[in-house]
């Protein structure tokens, strides 16, 4: 008799990342506390004379305004520099340790001003209207999909409008408020 095979194991999504104490403690997702340590890790040192405790390496504070501009928070100016780094090192020790690190990172992420996330918003728009001040169109949908190598349906492109302006239909487009409306629900633009 020939022997039973099992059957194959049908692949589960990938579970959503849990956040850690140090983001719980933070106020940050676990997307964001990734982003901080993917960031952190483009400039981190493993055992430094006095830190050989730090699981997650430091950085010399030289190497700070790095990390904070990979996250686009860069302070705006050298005296918010100084600050960030007087906060950081408060021993002057030429390190920064992860844990004040993220601190302050949730601190900039979190208090990230209206106007920024306006900017944003006025930019991404803008990419997807090609500059021009009007509604995006299906067309500019479809143009986009193309350019990301994305077979969409023509249905699901009006869908999308659609849900989107509410029903006002397939030709009056997404203005500017509809379209921060929408990536807020998404979580684009929090």
């Amino acid at each position: 008799m020939p022997s039973k095979r099992k059957a194959a194991a049908t692949p589960k999504a990938a579970p959503k990342p849990r956040r850690s104490k140090l983001a719980k403690d933070n106020n940050i997702s676990a997307e964001t506390e990734r982003e901080i340590e993917e960031a952190w890790a483009m400039c981190a040192e493993e055992d430094v004379d006095g830190f050989e405790d730090e699981k997650m390496g430091v950085i010399p504070t030289s190497k700070v305004k790095t990390v904070l501009r990979a996250l686009d928070i860069e302070p705006r100016s050298q005296k918010d520099m100084d600050e960030y780094i007087d906060i950081l090192d408060p021993e002057s020790d030429g390190y920064v340790t992860y844990e004040h690190f993220v601190e302050l990172a949730a601190i900039q992420i979190n208090n990230k001003s209206d106007e920024t996330k306006d900017e944003e918003v006025e930019k991404a728009f803008k990419l997807f209207t090609s500059g021009n001040e009007r509604p995006i169109t299906y067309h500019d949908l479809k143009r986009i999909a193309g350019l990301l190598n994305q077979d969409v349906s023509d249905d699901v492109l009006k869908a999308m409008i659609l849900e989107a302006n509410k029903g006002e239909g397939v030709g009056s487009g997404v203005d500017m408020e509809q379209f921060r409306e929408v990536m807020s629900r998404a979580g684009v633009f929090t």
